[in-house]
Formats: C-alpha cells, structure tokens, sequence
C-alpha cells in the first residue's frame, strides 16, 4: 500500500510538471504570436537557403511568425556585431534575433555573455534529441553547451573515392601517404582556414599524435611543437606528392568535387555524409564515386542555433528552433534530396507518422549508414584551430 502511494504521488507531481511546462510553451507561443525574427545563417548554399525558405513559410503559416533569413558569409561577423551592441549597451532591439552557430563562435558568445538562456531544456521537441549517443549535442568543441543553443543538424568528415580509379581506399593517414606515393598528383586538400582545409590537417593530428588526450584541453604553447611535429613531418612528406605537388591548394570544397570529376584527383572528402549522393544526383560527379571513413573513426560535430542576449523576439525565436527540431523539419533536412543533413533526433523515440517520414528518407547511392559513420572523433578544444592555422599558413603560404 505505502508502495503504491508513493508511485501515486510521483505520477501526481510529474502531471503537475508537465502541466506547467505545457501551460509554460503555450505562453511562449502565444507571444511569439506576429513577431519578427531575424534569422543570421550562412547563405553560402542554394539548397540550404531554399530548406531556410521552407521552414519560415511553414512557421509563418502554423504560429504566425515571420522568419527572415539574413545571409551571413561569415559568423564571426555577427558575433563581432552583437559583440558592439553589448559594448554600446544594448539590451534590446538587437539586430539578430536567431544565428546559426557552433565551435569557436560559440564559446565566444557563451564566454562573452552574448546569449540568451538557458532555453532548449524549454523546447517541447528537445525529449526527441538524442543526447545519449550523440555526444557532441551537449559539449560543442569541447565547450559544455548548458542548453545555451539548440541543436540543429549533424556533421562528420568522409572521405570519398572513384572505384574506376582505386581498388582499395586507404584505412588510415598513413595509408594515404601511401595512396600518394603510388599516385603522385591525385590528392590534395582545400588551403587553410578554409574549414575543410583545417578539418583535414585535425584528422591527421589525430591519428598521428602520441597523445589524442591533449586535443581535449587548451593548446599549451609551450608543448605546441612537440604535440604536433608528427602532423607537419606528414604534410612535409605530402606535399611534393599532392595535386600541383602541393605548390597550389583548391580554395574551396566544392573546387574539390570539380577535380575529383575531372580525374584530376582520385581521393576527396568532405564534411556531409550525404554530399557525394547529392553530387552524384545533381550530375556534379559520376556515379562510381563511394565514400569511406578511417577504421578508428573521423572528426564530427553538431551545429546549433543560438539566441543573442538583446534579441526582442526570444519568444518567436524559440518557436522557430523548436520547429527545427520536429520530426517534419529534421526529415526534410535530412532528405538527400533537399539538404542531406544528418538528424539530431533519436528516430527510435518516433513511433507513427513521425517514424514514417524518416523511414521515407532515401537513402543515397554513396551515403554510409549511422552504423558506418560510427560515433564520431570529437572535434579539439577550439584554441587548436587558431594555433593550427597559424602555424600552417606560416610554413605554407608563400
């Protein structure tokens, strides 16, 4: 009897927590009501615009809240502008309401300040996240997210062959130097900062390092050298055995794609699991190109949406990501097709309608499975991005 009082009593104070939270959304909602929230993203993509396009029309239509989509070419620049408007005191009337963000950008907005929250824990979409197997959801470059920003999408390095050309891909970094040797010229990496560029020479650092457990933790000046010679010795041996023997670097990742349809390399990558499919679709690369990760794993990580502290339309905005983050948005994005982004969702939680969108995704001719993809490497603590650059434009830009 005590037993079943005691069980009483909890599904009591649980229905009167779900009640509030319920009644708590439904005050949100009903503020966000007729606002209008300005969305900075990156608008570098057609795709993605057009996926950005779609959702605002479907949260104008559903909550009457108007998105719109301020292209951004660089982040950075919208943390250095909200940055001002906190340094001229502005706490209101920000001009960015919703921003696309992740790594480095974001643990300057948290160490700055700079954002609203904690506020996911409050989106009713966010039970669906899976934030038990996908760790980079809860720790964003190493930087502990604290529900400060709202999942979004999923991102992991695949590397990507022509089976006309190669019989066996490489396994490993240094099965690729190997795959240079025997092919001189066809394989190179975008130039640094470039991301893809700067994701490439991470996932050598990797593999190669005598200690992985220090990319965890703050660059150590001091140590810097020591912890990195086993990635410089490997470009030095590169190099030479690269794509214009490593004198020129493409600029871009979609510069790559051209040269792997070209035959001009034989060995791509890039940081969508779902782009070679995509590419293969669209005519950008013939359909005998297949991907591949290395055997002990390749660099991924999450991208979020934030919300800046002097944002005037919270409410909207959070309406907008809890949007993003419904079975319906996340299976489109999803969807090679549309955008190929990988779900943040745990699709074993949907049962119905929303388990049947996923399971209508098609599943591209060149795209690995969840089980292939495996979980991921962990992106380095964020100061190694700004050491590794650093140091390779000094040795390399010349």
């Amino acid at each position: 009897m005590k037993s079943f009082f005691l069980i009483l009593f909890g599904l009591t104070i649980l229905s009167s927590f779900s009640q509030a939270f319920a009644q708590d959304w439904g005050e949100i909602e009903a503020a966000a009501e007729g606002q209008t929230i300005y969305f900075n993203a990156w608008g570098g993509s057609q795709p993605i615009n057009e996926y950005i396009q779609w959702a605002a029309k479907e949260v104008q239509n559903k909550y009457n809240v108007r998105v719109i989509h301020v292209k951004a070419t660089d982040i950075s620049d919208v943390v250095s502008r909200i940055l001002v408007e906190k340094a001229a005191d502005k706490k209101t009337n920000g001009s960015v309401d919703l921003m696309w963000i992740n790594g480095e950008n974001f643990k300057a907005m948290k160490e700055n300040k700079l954002l609203y929250g904690p506020f996911s824990q409050k989106l009713p979409n966010y039970h669906l996240v899976d934030i038990e197997n996908k760790k980079t959801l809860l720790s964003d470059f190493t930087t502990p997210v604290d529900n400060m920003e709202s999942p979004w999408g999923m991102a992991q390095l695949v590397f990507s062959y022509d089976t006309n050309q190669v019989t066996k891909h490489p396994k490993n970094m240094l099965d690729l130097l190997a795959f240079a040797r025997e092919n001189p010229g066809r394989f190179t990496y975008p130039s640094i900062p470039g991301f893809h560029g700067t994701t490439f020479i991470k996932q050598v650092l990797y593999e190669l390092t005598h200690d992985p457990d220090v990319l965890n933790q703050p660059v150590i000046p001091s140590d810097f050298e020591k912890n990195t010679q086993p990635l410089w010795t490997f470009l030095e041996a590169l190099h030479p055995l690269m794509w214009r023997k490593g004198k020129v670097f493409p600029t871009s990742a979609s510069q790559m794609v051209s040269l792997l349809n070209d035959n001009e390399i034989f060995i791509s990558f890039s940081f969508n699991p779902n782009s070679v499919s995509n590419a293969i679709k669209n005519g950008e690369l013939p359909n005998t190109i297949r991907t591949y990760i290395h055997t002990n794993g390749t660099i991924g990580n999450a991208h979020f949406v934030g919300i800046p502290f002097n944002s005037s339309a919270r409410q909207g905005a959070m309406v907008f990501a809890n949007f993003l983050l419904s079975p319906e948005a996340q299976a489109r994005k999803a969807d090679p097709t549309i955008w190929g982004d990988p779900t943040v969702l745990d699709t074993q939680k949907l049962v119905g309608q929303d388990k049947a969108l996923f399971d209508a995704v098609p599943k591209g001719i060149a795209t690995l499975t969840p089980k292939e993809l495996g979980q991921g490497l962990p992106e380095p603590h964020v100061s190694w991005v700004k050491a590794l650059e650093k140091k390779w434009l000094e040795t390399y830009s010349k």
